[in-house]
């Protein structure tokens, strides 16, 4: 049995002053098992992060259901973490008081929870950063810390939109397989939104492409690189393979979404 189901999960927004409804996400399902890193890939406003916030708790679908482990999702819950692009730390908080908020929030003791932040301050390399405050860090360091933060909460599920779109190359490249190596040591289940062809191949051993808005899933491609991966793996034949295969597929959507809205 999948880990997390997706049934027929669509998603319509009430118009305006009572005009017209948008429809944002057609009936979409997809299963998800443990382990997996599914990047879920597709034109802007295709619906890919009305999806994830449905699957986070933070919306609630029109028609479907979204079951984590058999049991239905109807709100957010600390066994989905979710990192979004924009840097979500309370500013007024150092790096180590944003990573133990969820722990605080727990009732766990101070002790442990200090415990638990120092060690993933050292998994996402923020040694030394710990009594920062957000606005003396560069956006990279800001992302590592909501990295940090959802998982010191040893959520179930890894939920990430657009997390490294705001980087630069370098730095959005480092954190991808930053990323990688945490998800290899924590064996988490990913699901990250991304609308870069590269990281979704990079990343994923699932690649699930959008349609054009309305979007629903219209592909699943297998990601058949071996893990762990290296940047280099972007330079072998068979990742070009899988590019053209997938930037074809998001060719055609795009194609439609201009032609939609003309």
């Amino acid at each position: 049995m999948s880990q997390l189901s997706i049934q027929g999960v669509g998603r319509t927004f009430p118009g305006v002053n009572r005009g017209v409804p948008t429809l944002a996400l057609q009936p979409t399902s997809l299963e998800v098992a443990n382990n997996d890193f599914i990047t879920i890939l597709g034109p802007s406003g295709c619906g890919k992060s009305t999806l994830l916030r449905i699957v986070a708790g933070l919306d609630s679908p029109t028609v479907g259901q979204v079951l984590l482990d058999g049991q239905r999702v109807t709100g957010p819950g600390a066994d989905r973490g979710m990192v979004f692009q924009s840097y979500t730390l309370f500013p007024w908080l150092t790096v180590r008081e944003n990573i133990c908020f969820g722990l605080r929030e727990k009732g766990m003791l101070p002790a442990t929870q200090a415990e638990i932040a120092q060690r993933f301050i050292a998994e996402v390399g923020l040694n030394g950063f710990e009594s920062h405050f957000p606005k003396q860090l560069s956006g990279g360091m800001q992302q590592r810390v909501a990295l940090a933060r959802a998982l010191a909460n040893d959520p179930k599920i890894l939920l990430l939109d657009e997390p490294f779109g705001a980087l630069d190359n370098q730095t959005r490249a480092l954190m991808q397989e930053l990323l990688l190596s945490i998800w290899e040591l924590h064996k988490k289940t990913v699901l990250f939104v991304t609308h870069d062809i590269d990281e979704a191949i990079f990343m994923a051993n699932r690649c699930a492409v959008f349609s054009a808005r309305p979007g629903r899933i219209k592909n699943e491609l297998a990601i058949d690189l071996p893990y762990p991966r290296h940047y280099t793996v972007k330079t072998t034949p068979r990742f070009s393979e899988l590019k053209a295969i997938v930037t074809e597929d998001i060719r055609v959507e795009s194609l439609k979404a201009v032609l939609m809205e003309h």
